[in-house]
């Protein structure tokens, strides 16, 4: 593929989403019945895409499919296959030194292997007898707690609830999932500030909203159906603000490819009224900037006789704590406002004036929030800004988390959690009558620190790519070799899979477009979106081999090997999965007539308190909480003149690499690319094309030895005094103990850097 960096000048989607899915599909399915399934996909009686969260309108469009979504599934549908044969040819060695798109580029998973250390090969071995040996390790271990369990967010509900279930018997509550990397933040902070750790708008509030303001997170690539609510949104005259580091393309303007008028005319819609390019890093200062406008002005206008801009009655009625975030936010010197945030007086202003203005707000947000060592706190800033003006608990307002992967709030709805509550457990005793462990146990980080001191022995990944997508390579890699067990759960090949322990397996199983075929017949699962509605899904699909078992069907052979004298009914739940609804209706609450509701077209919608001014917190009413000053990364070198966030590119979900391209941000044919701002660049004596080394700083400005070496300079359209490259890759570049405390996420967005540039000519 010929690499190229262009100025990229079309819109969002449009044409460019039609040839790429083109290109997708071409390149991975067999262009017959599987493309015609496509078409089943977000439908009622179909497949729920295995991308994004975002959730299914209630028209279902004919074709409701967006770009990354069909690569997504013609990713997972692909006719390509890793069978024995391809590992008796290569040896993990030989794989290690491929790079990631070309491991999962080589197709579907097709038999249970097991790593064999005397040939470097994996080798395919009978499920039973796999099962058999896993046992057998789990059983010898004197201490549960040295067992990692983690899920990844394609888990379906039936799934994680059976996981977690085989793990609580086995006497754990180590649950590391890839919620802790992406919004467990969300779960902490919302939790702390509405009492529910999830948003409170549903799809038809963006129909209600005056002004939707959309910070720290992109559509165009990392949950693009949204595009077509913001598009509605638009035409009908709301207003859209963007506040984010890059201009991104999918903030600014949309050709929606299911109107032929737009398509047929080159015609897009324009979004965001506003782009606010903030400083990484810089969204604490910001938010408090907005705030302190707002009061400011609510003092004066009460001061000239006029009516409050604030909600009173809401406040004083539904909240506490306003008079203390009031003292924080008026205390804060606008020069920390303005030097963190890297946004004019006269900018925040006027995001400000527009709040305002607007009667009713929606706040999206994503991981440009979350992924600090103040996320949580970022959060509840957002949360902040929304109570002075009632905008929660009402229509056509609300907080709104952007979740990415298409179930990871599902999973920690039904279990999947370190931290359970004892009404969770004492449900789980009266249903399945084994005691459940109270101990808390291990998030992603502190799992991944076990690993990588050798105190945890076995680790068991349903799905995912664990050690890839953490931070410090050096030290998740290593940790992984040291294992005794690690039993790997997957649709593709990856390369956590090859970081061998002493006994590694590798399995198999089902995707979301394929059949679930057990002794009661086809199956269908379910899935959360992440506005809570729960709904069906049916794969449609052939199984890429008849050796497949589904999810539900591995974590029960696991558990009747490991728990000889199990209190579960694996069996029964295997041949009918309306059985595990019914355990799960008995267990969580808001799941009543679990199977009747999810034959409902569209499913139901879980309960959710904050949308209806019911506040679960502590003090019984919604909580202004304040945070001290505005630096979001307090470890990350708060003079440092240079940060570096990491992003994905268009070609790209979560570690999974689809392809090589950056449509959006121009860059073709290469991921190893380096973005900054014209002037910035000119600051460190850069051009396009330049190549430089980054270097980690520490605390105290100090170089560390993690860096990523020889990146391409891109001129890109962005703030100043920070540095953008892509996920994965410089992972490496953050320290395992750099997280937010509250919620233990890595602080992947904003990691103090130096750069070098490297001397072509030597």
């Amino acid at each position: 593929m010929k690499q190229k960096i262009e100025n990229y000048t079309g819109p969002a989607a449009g044409w460019g989403a039609v040839k790429a899915v083109a290109e997708a599909i071409r390149g991975q399915m067999n262009v017959s019945h599987d493309v015609i399934a496509m078409f089943e996909m977000n439908k009622p009686e179909g497949f729920d895409c295995p991308g994004c969260a975002w959730p299914d309108p209630k028209h279902y469009a004919s074709f409701d499919v967006c770009e990354n979504g069909a690569k997504a599934m013609s990713w997972e549908a692909t006719s390509k296959k890793t069978t024995p044969e391809f590992f008796a040819k290569h040896s993990v060695t030989e794989l290690l030194k491929w790079d990631d798109y070309d491991l999962e580029n080589e197709g579907r998973l097709t038999h249970p292997v097991k790593y064999n250390a005397e040939t470097d090969h994996y080798e395919a071995i009978e499920w039973d007898e796999a099962f058999r040996q896993i046992g057998k390790c789990l059983a010898n271990y004197s201490n549960p707690n040295t067992v990692e369990f983690y899920t990844s967010g394609r888990t379906s509900n039936e799934a994680a609830f059976l996981y977690q279930l085989f793990a609580r018997e086995y006497g754990t509550n180590n649950f590391p999932d890839c919620s802790n990397m992406c919004h467990e933040p969300t779960s902490v902070g919302l939790a702390a500030s509405i009492g529910v750790g999830k948003g409170t708008v549903l799809l038809e509030d963006f129909d209600k909203a005056d002004l939707v303001i959309c910070i720290g997170h992109n559509p165009g690539t990392n949950h693009p159906r949204m595009l077509s609510s913001l598009r509605e949104v638009s035409k009908r005259g709301a207003k859209i603000i963007a506040i984010n580091p890059l201009k991104e393309r999918g903030l600014e303007r949309f050709e929606y490819p299911q109107d032929p008028a737009e398509m047929l005319t080159f015609d897009s819609t324009p979004l965001a009224e506003h782009y606010y390019k903030v400083r990484i890093g810089g969204d604490t200062a910001l938010i408090k900037g907005v705030i302190r406008c707002i009061l400011e002005q609510d003092d004066e206008a009460i001061a000239q006789g006029k009516p409050s801009i604030l909600d009173n009655d809401f406040i004083q009625t539904h909240t506490v704590g306003f008079d203390a975030v009031k003292h924080d936010v008026m205390t804060t010197s606008w020069d920390n406002i303005l030097r963190v945030s890297g946004l004019s007086k006269e900018q925040i202003e006027q995001i400000a004036q527009l709040y305002i203005d607007a009667d009713n707000t929606i706040i999206c947000y994503g991981m440009g929030i979350t992924q600090h060592q103040h996320g949580t706190q970022n959060i509840q800033q957002l949360v902040n800004l929304l109570l002075l003006k009632g905008n929660i608990g009402r229509e056509g307002a609300g907080i709104c988390p952007l979740r990415g992967h298409s179930n990871v709030q599902g999973d920690r709805t039904v279990g999947i959690t370190e931290k359970p509550s004892k009404s969770f457990l004492d449900k789980i005793e009266q249903r399945f009558g084994f005691k459940p462990p109270a101990e808390f146990g291990h998030a992603a980080v502190a799992s991944m620190q076990a690993i990588s001191e050798g105190t945890a022995n076995a680790l068991i990944c349903m799905g995912g790519n664990l050690a890839v997508a953490m931070p410090d390579k050096d030290a998740c890699y290593q940790g992984m070799k040291k294992l005794d067990l690690a039993v790997h759960i997957g649709t593709k090949l990856n390369r956590s899979h090859l970081l061998t322990a002493k006994n590694t397996f590798l399995f198999p199983v089902l995707g979301r477009t394929e059949r679930d075929e057990q002794k009661t017949g086809p199956q269908s699962i379910t899935v959360e979106d992440s506005m809570s509605m729960v709904h069906a899904s049916h794969g449609k699909l052939k199984p890429a081999s008849p050796y497949l078992k589904s999810e539900c069907a591995i974590v029960a052979g696991m558990a009747k090997a490991t728990l000889p004298n199990t209190k579960v009914e694996w069996d029964e739940f295997i041949d009918d999965y309306d059985k595990i609804r019914d355990a799960m209706e008995a267990v969580l609450p808001g799941f009543d007539d679990y199977n009747a509701r999810i034959r409902v077209p569209g499913g139901f919608h879980l309960t959710n308190a904050a949308a209806e001014r019911r506040w679960l917190t502590q003090s019984g009413k919604a909580n202004f909480l304040t945070t001290e000053g505005v630096i979001e990364d307090p470890k990350s070198a708060v003079n440092s003149e240079l940060v570096l966030a990491t992003v994905r590119s268009h070609d790209q979900y979560n570690t999974t690499i689809y392809g090589l391209n950056d449509r959006y941000r121009g860059v073709f044919g290469q991921r190893d690319v380096m973005f900054i701002s014209e002037a910035q660049a000119k600051k460190q004596n850069l051009a396009a094309g330049d190549r430089v080394n980054i270097i980690a700083l520490d605390s105290e400005q100090k170089r560390t030895h993690r860096r990523l070496d020889n990146l391409k300079v891109v001129i890109y359209d962005m703030a100043d005094r920070c540095v953008v490259t892509y996920f994965p890759e410089a992972n490496n570049l953050i320290a395992l103990d750099n997280f937010d405390p509250q919620s233990g996420i890595p602080a992947y967005k904003n990691i103090p850097i130096v750069l070098e540039k490297v001397d072509v000519a030597s």
